[in-house]
Formats: structure tokens, sequence, C-alpha cells
């Protein structure tokens, strides 16, 4: 009787968990045709994630009570033309950008006749070290890359734990009409030299600002790169922080951030600014961005917009990226022009098309679509696919 009435209270405690608690599965798959064409090397590709990117996620909120909420989210990027996971870094440095990157030690020995000594050998010893080259930017099967965090929420704001956006990727995001995928991204994103922290950090502590704040919105982050404080100058490389403050009210959103990573060889340093107006007809955007990377510095801006049509909407976005190496050097510059439509068969599913077009002059060689372009000439890039949410 005793264990039947600890059943019931179990599966009645069961229940009142799950009242309080809900986990979502949800994704998006986007695939399509590549054609990107180069004055060196023409490519087609069957790619993913051209409007955006495919992605897997998990995620959960429990209700405190109290007005406390505690939640998670897990994302994980997909590469659907082959069915590989996308790649993720564990402290924000290039030796943790592979997590099957390993180092083997192999000792050999070797016997010999002694000329010297009749009936006698020689031995001899060698040693062997065998390295691999971290890769930033590899397949690792799936990996929670995008997104891995667990948060406590509350009237105060959000404190969240883990790897997640760094404030100042959302300005060259949110205010680029093609999200910064496919060909017709901001140049800025396809030449900026911020690196392994540009879009996401590991081992980070965040905050957000509550949504009770009368438009204004924010958010700020240190991340860690989890060095033994023994190994001398480059201790604290991968550590950072970053922070984004905007207001937002009816047609009208402005943001502004910053953001700093630490590294012996020459510290990362990322500002923008970005803003967006509904006008109904158009939505018009425009961002501008500074970027500074050891003695290296670059700078870079976007205009655009979008167009309702339809069942769908009009692209268009026209960017500049300008790289200042150190001494008396050429500076290469990149300059891109981006068309683009999206057509809804319904609330969950689009085709869409982008054709995109870049100039390169004083030694640039940006190539779009994967295509090889030589130095100071032109290439051009050919989205044409579907993106379907769930």
């Amino acid at each position: 009787m005793k264990r039947n009435l600890v059943a019931l209270g179990l599966l009645a405690a069961a229940g009142t968990a799950s009242a309080q608690s809900s986990v979502t599965l949800g994704g998006i798959i986007d695939t399509g045709v590549t054609f990107g064409r180069g004055s060196v090397a023409d490519r087609v590709q069957l790619t993913s994630g051209n409007m955006a990117t495919s992605r897997l996620i998990f995620r959960g909120t429990e209700d405190l009570g109290g007005g406390l909420s505690a939640s998670f989210w897990l994302e994980a990027g997909l590469n659907i033309d082959d069915g590989s996971g996308q790649a993720t870094n564990t402290n924000n440095q290039t030796s943790g950008g592979n997590l099957s990157c390993t180092v083997a030690t192999t000792t050999t020995t070797a016997t010999t006749a002694n000329p010297a000594i009749a009936g006698t050998a020689l031995t001899s010893t060698s040693t062997s070290t065998s390295t691999c080259t971290p890769a930033i930017n590899g397949a690792q099967g799936m990996t929670f890359n995008r997104r891995s965090t667990v948060s406590l929420a509350g009237g105060w704001g959000e404190v969240r734990l883990g790897r997640d956006y760094v404030p100042q990727y959302w300005n060259r995001s949110v205010f680029d009409p093609f999200g910064i995928v496919g060909v017709g991204q901001t140049v800025i994103s396809n030449l900026n030299i911020t690196g392994i922290t540009s879009v996401r950090a590991s081992n980070s502590i965040g905050y957000l600002l509550p949504g009770s704040l009368g438009g204004w919105y924010g958010q700020a982050m240190y991340h860690l790169g989890e060095n033994a404080g023994n190994v001398g100058v480059t201790k604290r490389d991968g550590s950072g922080y970053g922070v984004r403050i905007g207001y937002a009210a009816g047609p009208f959103n402005i943001a502004a951030a910053t953001g700093y990573t630490r590294y012996a060889a020459g510290a990362v340093h990322q500002s923008n600014i970005g803003g967006r107006w509904d006008f109904a007809m158009v939505k018009l955007m425009a961002q501008y961005e500074r970027e500074r990377a050891g003695l290296r510095e670059a700078d870079g801006w976007l205009v655009g917009g979008l167009v309702p049509v339809g069942a769908g909407e009009v692209r268009v976005s026209y960017s500049r990226f300008h790289i200042d190496p150190p001494g008396n050097v050429a500076e290469p510059r990149a300059t891109k022009i981006a068309l683009g439509y999206v057509h809804n068969l319904s609330k969950r599913t689009a085709l869409y098309a982008t054709y995109a077009r870049v100039r390169n002059s004083a030694g640039g060689t940006l190539g779009l679509g994967g295509a090889t372009t030589a130095a100071n000439q032109g290439s051009s890039g050919l989205d044409l696919g579907i993106r379907h949410t769930f």
C-alpha cells in the first residue's frame, strides 16, 4: 500500500512539473544550387543555408514562480547538402577549432651490426611526433555550435551561460537585408578580419536587459579563453567582452555595439552601428562597421532595403569594405551589389533567388559562390533555393 501511495505521489509530481515546463523541437531546412563565376575558376554547388542557415533547435522553459523562469537552448548548424554538422570552437582560439585534433608520439628502435667490435650490435632510437592543424570551420559531426546556453530570467533581465552570439554580431545580421548568408550577404561579413569571435563565443557569461524598458534593449557578455595561468603571455588568449545597446519604437530600430578579444599576437576589436526604418512600402537599412586585428584595420558599410511584393519581397543591398594592412602596401577593397526575391508558398516554406556582383580593387580577390578570381577582377554569384521551417 505504501509503495502504491509513493508511486501515485511521484506521478502527481511529474504531472505538476510538466505543467510548469515546456520543451520544443524546431529548426530550418534551407538548401539550393549556387553558381559562382570568377576570372580564374567558376563553380556550381549544391549548398545549404543561403536564405537562412539550416539548423536543429531544442529549447525549453520552466516556470519557477514569482516571475522567475529557467530555460535552455541547444542549436546545431546543419549542412543539408551532405548531411554533415558544422564546427564549433572550444576556447575562442585556433587550438579549440578541431575537437578531434590530437598529437601522437611514436618511438622506433633499430638494431644494426657494430663494425668496430665483432659480435656486437648498435641500437638507435628515434622519436617522431605527428601534429595536426586545428580547423576553425571543419566538419565535426553534429555539434551545438550555433548556441548552447542555460538561462535564468526575471523582471530584472536574463543571465545566460554557455556558447552564444556575441553582441556585436547582431547589428551585421539584423540590418542586412540578406541576413549575412548566401551570395547576397554584406561584403563586411565576406571579408571581416576579426576571426573566431566575430559571430559567437564559447565559455560566455551574458546579461540581457528585460523587455520592459520602453523600447530600450541591450546585451553584455564576457567570454573566457580558459588557458592555464602559467602559460605566459598567451594565458588570456580567447578572453574578451562585447556590449550592445539599442532602441526600437514602432517602425524605427537603431543599435550600436562593440567587442574585444585578447590575443598575444594581436587583439581583435570590432565596433558597429546599424538602423532600420519601416515605411510600410519599403524597409530601409544601413550599417557601418570598424575593425582592428593586431596592426591591421578595416571598415565597411551597407545600405539596403526590403520591398513587399505580392506573396513575397524583393531584397536589395549595396556594400563596401576596405582593409588597411600595416606598412606602405596595397589596401584591398571590395564593392558588392545584391538583388534577390523571396516567394512565400506558405508561412513556413519559401522559394528564393539571389544574384550578387562584386568588384575588387587594390589587390582584392573576393570571389562569390565558391568561384576563384584574380586580383582586381570581378566575380558574380547566384543562389536558387528553398527554405522550410518547422
